[in-house]
């Protein structure tokens, strides 16, 4: 791969479309969401993945391009969504956060409305990490932090005192033996 082959007409992302532009994305998601990537893109977003902190210079280097087309890739893997952003991994507990808890959550109905409701209501939790809409066993998993046991027993209450919640059962993480960011490219 030479620095002009996101340039060079003859450029072929090994799509078998054959539809994929200059700088190695396909026109768009695919019928299922799914954005068409080449080999260059997909070492992009896996290189960005293990270090997002590296200089686009690195990145060009660790991938086998120059600098400005490999900027050009990255830029358009952030407008198509691919990369939605870049964030620094912190030791928690260093931060006051000992523990990690998930917690399964029972609503009274299905209804978007009130669905909807509980999503809102927690999103402005500093606490809640994660929040999963789930099928089977409840409707939702949440991940949170707490200080300490009282803080988790604070956090559990006002999740069972929210409106429409009828169910709320607690899971305590005691180690954390993986947690990997991103996915496989």
């Amino acid at each position: 791969m030479t620095d002009n082959d996101s340039e060079d007409p003859h450029f072929h992302s090994g799509s078998s479309r054959g539809d994929t532009p200059a700088g190695g994305i396909a026109p768009g998601p695919s019928a299922a969401g799914i954005v068409d990537l080449d080999p260059i893109d997909r070492q992009i977003v896996a290189e960005l993945q293990r270090d997002g902190r590296m200089t686009n210079v690195e990145l060009a280097r660790r991938t086998g391009i120059s600098a400005p087309p490999c900027l050009r890739r990255v830029r358009r893997l952030e407008e198509v969504g691919v990369i939605e952003g870049y964030h620094a991994d912190v030791d928690a507990s260093k931060l006051g956060w000992s523990l990690t808890f998930f917690a399964l959550i029972g609503l009274e109905s299905q209804k978007g409305s009130v669905l909807e409701a509980f999503e809102a209501e927690i999103a402005g939790w500093a606490e809640v990490r994660e929040c999963h809409m789930i099928r089977g066993g409840g409707d939702f998993l949440v991940r949170l932090v707490a200080r300490d046991a009282a803080h988790q027993n604070h956090l559990t209450k006002r999740l069972t005192d929210l409106d429409h919640v009828v169910r709320v059962q607690t899971l305590q993480t005691i180690r954390t033996s993986l947690s990997r960011a991103g996915v496989p490219v």
